[in-house]
């Protein structure tokens, strides 16, 4: 397979990335976008991830409520309605997997119907793309970030705890290797879908920086067209590690560079996150969590477990 570089994708999808805060550097600092917190449930493990429900947090896997879909609609209506035109893109990132999630699907579907004029987007752990890269073209979907953290199983061991797949549970080097090889295939077919993939990988030290380039080159390979490698935030099995450096990001992003083009201005949203990225409040505005109040009034674990 012959790797192509992000130099030969040319202008494709201009018309997506250059007003796609998540994959411009001038949109990131004029474009609105809207997370809509509808995916509670996760299908893997990852060891530095915990889920959360509050307020405080600035960070993937945490939201201030978990909206059903009528309300995730009521929020892009209110969107729309504060950002105008400078808003471009509704996206689903959480708090868990989007497509382990099936309220993630009626959302899309509806959004669309409302608002075909918006970029659709969403971010995955990858396992399901291959299975639903069909389907999320038949709903609008226009760009999917996968995060991949590691090419090798017996790295990936080091970085998720379990993996769930056809109804069954993982904890071994099996389940790595099967999430591996979900992630990559996802990438071929969702570009095959016509799909803009961006590529999240978390740059673990002493874990995962000799992966970093091979990841980059494999994604390539499969069509992907950005990478965006963001600093560990140290959490769960991981806290008590230490996030990377200036340099050691710095240094991954060099040689990523050579097979992806490198997004670096990543905030590592929240899943409820509103407004244009470079200038949005480190909390939720509270006029789009009033709007969800039935949902946040249930407990977490009602969403995070079973």
């Amino acid at each position: 397979m012959k790797t192509q570089t992000w130099q030969d994708m040319g202008s494709k999808f201009a018309h997506l990335t250059s007003v796609h805060p998540c994959y411009g550097a001038k949109a990131h600092f004029k474009t609105a976008r809207v997370h809509l917190p509808v995916a509670p449930r996760c299908n893997i493990q990852c060891k530095f991830c915990k889920r959360e429900i509050n307020k405080c947090e600035y960070r993937p896997g945490v939201t201030g409520y978990i909206s059903t879909v009528k309300e995730a609609l009521e929020i892009v209506e209110l969107a729309v309605e504060q950002f105008g035109e400078s808003l471009k893109v509704v996206g689903i990132a959480g708090p868990g997997e989007p497509l382990f999630n099936k309220q993630t699907f009626e959302t899309l579907r509806m959004v669309n119907e409302k608002f075909p004029e918006l970029i659709k987007c969403l971010s995955s752990n990858g396992l399901l793309i291959p299975d639903k890269a069909a389907e999320l073209a038949d709903l609008g979907i226009k760009t999917v970030t996968a995060t991949i953290n590691a090419f090798e199983p017996e790295v990936a061991t080091k970085i998720y705890s379990w993996v769930h797949y056809n109804r069954k549970t993982y904890k071994s080097e099996e389940g790595c290797r099967i999430l591996l090889d979900k992630q990559f295939e996802g990438v071929e077919k969702a570009s095959a879908e016509g799909l803009v993939v961006k590529i999240n990988t978390v740059l673990i030290p002493d874990v995962n920086t000799e992966q970093i380039e091979g990841i980059a080159k494999l994604c390539a390979e499969r069509g992907a067209m950005i990478q965006n490698i963001i600093p560990l935030i140290p959490l769960y099995e991981f806290s008590n590690s230490r996030p990377p450096t200036c340099e050691e990001l710095r240094e991954a992003r060099k040689k990523a560079s050579k097979y992806l083009r490198q997004f670096t201005l990543c905030q590592q949203c929240r899943a409820d996150s509103v407004g244009i990225p470079a200038f949005e409040s480190k909390t939720m505005p509270a006029q789009y969590g009033s709007t969800a109040c039935a949902s946040s009034a249930l407990a977490a674990s009602e969403y995070f477990h079973g």
